[in-house]
């Protein structure tokens, strides 16, 4: 039993490494197939956002149900087959998050709601007057780690990518951290403007935020100190 701990240590980094291969090609094969299942049936199907009239948030209220519901179309169906294959994964898997979230405003987000309580009665699959945004926001989550980590080793972005960089570092990478607060923000806001509008804020700040003089001017001490 005292090996146990040393072995499990041991089985960990080779666990990582089958998990980099397996567990973002499921997550891409069955999001790519639901996205594009629903895109198949609006393809096949009629258009039904005419019947949303003005529940579509700015954009895409400007468009129309007709144009609306082309770029949709052919937004699940072009995304689930790069999901699928592993191409462009993080800009394919952005786009249908997005795509998401004005979803389940103009559909599955509850109308009317002025607690947490409330709102949370919409985490439901059927439609019980409050809401039904229990699938899509599963969606969401899955998403994610398609965005921030990418198809995994088992896709046509890691065959492609010829010469591997080096690892980033593991300290706190300003503006990638507000890249991605922003990135993710603006979509938030229309479902929870208070938190998706602090994420675009802190992201906003992150990205602009420059090191104080104190730190220009030690690096010019040790410049000056270099050149002597």
């Amino acid at each position: 039993m005292r090996y146990l701990p040393s072995t499990l240590s041991s089985l960990t980094p080779r666990i990582d490494a089958v998990g980099r291969w397996l567990a973002p090609t499921g997550l891409r094969v069955l999001l790519a197939w639901e996205f594009f299942e629903a895109g198949r049936e609006k393809w096949l199907g009629e258009n039904w956002f005419a019947d949303l009239g003005d529940k579509f948030p700015l954009p895409f209220s400007l468009l129309g149900p007709d144009v609306n519901w082309t770029l949709a179309t052919w937004l699940e169906l072009s995304a689930s087959i790069a999901l699928l294959f592993g191409l462009g994964t993080r800009y394919a898997a952005f786009a249908l998050w997005v795509l998401t979230v004005v979803a389940i405003y103009a559909v599955h987000w509850p109308s009317d709601w002025s607690s947490l309580s409330e709102l949370w009665q919409g985490y439901a699959i059927s439609d019980q007057g409050h809401g039904n945004y229990k699938l899509p926001l599963l969606y969401l989550v899955m998403l994610l780690p398609l965005i921030l980590n990418g198809g995994g080793h088992l896709s046509l972005d890691h065959l492609l990518s010829a010469a591997r960089t080096a690892r980033a570092n593991s300290g706190f990478d300003r503006r990638a951290w507000g890249v991605t607060a922003l990135a993710f923000g603006l979509p938030l806001s229309l479902l929870l403007p208070w938190l998706g509008g602090a994420m675009a804020a802190v992201g906003v700040a992150l990205i602009a935020f420059k090191p104080g003089r104190a730190a220009d001017s030690g690096a010019m001490t040790k410049a000056f100190a270099a050149a002597r």
